[in-house]
């Protein structure tokens, strides 16, 4: 693995963080939370610098009761300069659910790995990209603004097992479809340092200037050790969840993402801004665990409450 500069000269001055909390987290919960609710997290987190704001999914209520009123969330968000609204879609039908909402920005999402696209989406990986094509079309034909996530970037059932040469040529495929931006998913927490240099470093070479995100699960607990070793690989755009809750319903023993707080805090550290308070975030985390009445995963929101309660 090449030794890549840390020093605060070679990092980015600047880090765009997504807040997937009211997507990623909240689907992962089944105790239902409330519309309201739901849209006055989203408020919050807005209000607390968060950028980009992944709102909710536009999947079958069946599969995930959780995200059945996404519709109704996105027309009670307000409209603001400051935040961009974000719904992921998985297929066609949920493309066109989210067309019909106010929202400006999809997010795509496929399988890169041919068993998890067959057990997740009963397609092969190449079907897989022939409807990514399709959706992508029908997006840009409609105005609005893609961003395309490949899933299970750096393994399925064990690490790496995803093959990178896969990888590679989906990223080359997609790198002329004007993308806003392609995002690689460690949807099974399997990533390590050595293996987000060698694949982020790999897909860099193919898409040109279409920007890389990295969505990182904390399920092994390296996801702050692989935003160190993606930061000096020169990623400046992250997702990341709210205290860490989340999960994806159909990967069995998968857990959150990097905790949005915790993330924060690291690039603090490292004098990287975020625009980003942290402490404003832990507040929507603590009133989320008591409407809950769980302890989610995460480090910061918890220490920065014990602050508040001294």
């Amino acid at each position: 693995m090449a030794r890549h500069d840390l020093s605060p000269s070679a990092l980015p001055s600047h880090v765009t963080l997504c807040e997937v909390g009211p997507r990623d987290g909240f689907q992962f919960e089944d105790t239902f939370i409330p519309t309201e609710e739901k849209v006055a997290s989203i408020i919050a987190l807005a209000d607390a610098g968060l950028p980009r704001i992944q709102v909710t999914s536009f999947v079958h209520p069946d599969w995930v009761p959780q995200m059945r009123d996404a519709e109704a969330v996105c027309a009670a968000l307000p409209d603001r300069d400051d935040v961009t609204y974000t719904g992921l879609v998985l297929n066609m039908a949920g493309l066109e659910r989210a067309l019909d909402t106010n929202l400006q920005h999809v997010d795509l999402s496929i399988a890169t790995h041919d068993r998890h696209s067959r057990d997740n989406a009963n397609m092969t990986v190449d079907e897989a990209i022939e409807q990514a094509e399709q959706m992508i079309g029908t997006a840009l034909h409609a105005g609005v603004n893609v961003q395309l996530g490949f899933q299970t970037v750096f393994g399925y059932q064990e690490p790496g097992d995803t093959p990178l040469e896969q990888v590679v040529e989906m990223a080359r495929h997609f790198a002329d479809y004007n993308l806003e931006s392609l995002s690689l998913a460690d949807s099974t927490g399997m990533a390590n340092p050595r293996m987000i240099q060698e694949r982020v470093t790999a897909v860099q070479e193919v898409v040109g200037d279409t920007p890389l995100v990295l969505h990182l699960h904390d399920t092994r607990g390296l996801g702050l050790a692989n935003v160190m070793e993606a930061l000096s690989c020169g990623i400046h755009w992250f997702d990341a969840s709210l205290a860490g809750m989340g999960g994806c319903p159909f990967i069995p023993g998968a857990t959150g993402n990097i905790a949005t707080e915790d993330t924060v805090y690291l690039l603090d550290q490292l004098g990287i801004d975020t625009g980003v308070n942290g402490r404003a975030v832990a507040e929507v985390s603590h009133r989320l665990e008591n409407l809950l009445d769980k302890e989610f995963a995460g480090t910061m929101h918890r220490l920065w409450g014990r602050e508040v309660m001294a």
